[in-house]
């Protein structure tokens, strides 16, 4: 049993602006809760930016040089731009595991499972917020961010993966509140991949995903 069959899977080739996403996401979790439309999961790029969760702290954003928006994930500050995969996950808890801590764990294994595909090594951290792998140089550093929000038990937000970001971008905040590790990505490590080739990763692990969250 292909457990996407009843998902909506899509991914855009051009950047989505921020506003535009959220507001997608907003409608889609309303349709979801009243059984109207599919659940999505949504693989999209932004234009540089920077966004705020609910837990986020005005002095950790260091720069006004790209917009800010406020938003209801949880979380600190995060940054979105070209070269990084965001995934957007619109799933009804109400018919699988109605268990937020399961769920967000869920979403980290995929990651690093999808990770794992590209030969990248990462690993989630107990009381540290994202997924993390070792630079050559032995360094722990940040590959990707989680951030979700649950509203009647439907999922928003999700994850998002450093591909090819310009990374000097996420000096303009201390992401996700984190200072003492540096942010790293795919290209840094070696792994020189394109977008889509990360997506096609995310597919093929997607069902193990889903199986842990049934």
């Amino acid at each position: 049993m292909n457990l996407l069959n009843d998902i909506e899977w899509r991914v855009s080739t051009q950047q989505i602006a921020y506003p535009e996403a959220l507001a997608e996401m907003e409608s889609r979790n309303a349709a979801v809760q009243a059984g109207e439309q599919k659940e999505l999961i949504w693989l999209l790029e932004h234009p540089p930016l920077y966004t705020a969760g609910t837990s986020s702290d005005p002095t950790e954003l260091l720069s006004q040089e790209f917009p800010v928006f406020e938003t209801g994930r949880g979380g600190r500050h995060t940054y979105h731009g070209p070269g990084q995969r965001v995934g957007y996950v619109i799933l009804n808890l109400k018919k699988r595991k109605s268990d937020v801590r399961g769920f967000v764990h869920a979403v980290e294994a995929w990651v690093i499972a999808a990770l794992a595909e590209c030969r990248i090594t990462a690993r989630a951290v107990d009381g540290r917020v994202g997924i993390w792998c070792d630079t050559p140089d032995g360094q722990e550093a940040k590959i990707g961010a989680i951030g979700i929000r649950i509203r009647k038990w439907v999922t928003m937000h999700g994850f998002s993966v450093n591909i090819d970001p310009d990374l000097s971008h996420f000096a303009g905040i201390i992401p996700c509140g984190i200072s003492e590790y540096p942010v790293t990505s795919m290209k840094q490590l070696g792994i020189a991949i394109k977008l889509q080739e990360f997506d096609e990763a995310l597919h093929k692990t997607a069902g193990a995903f889903l199986s842990a969250i049934d």
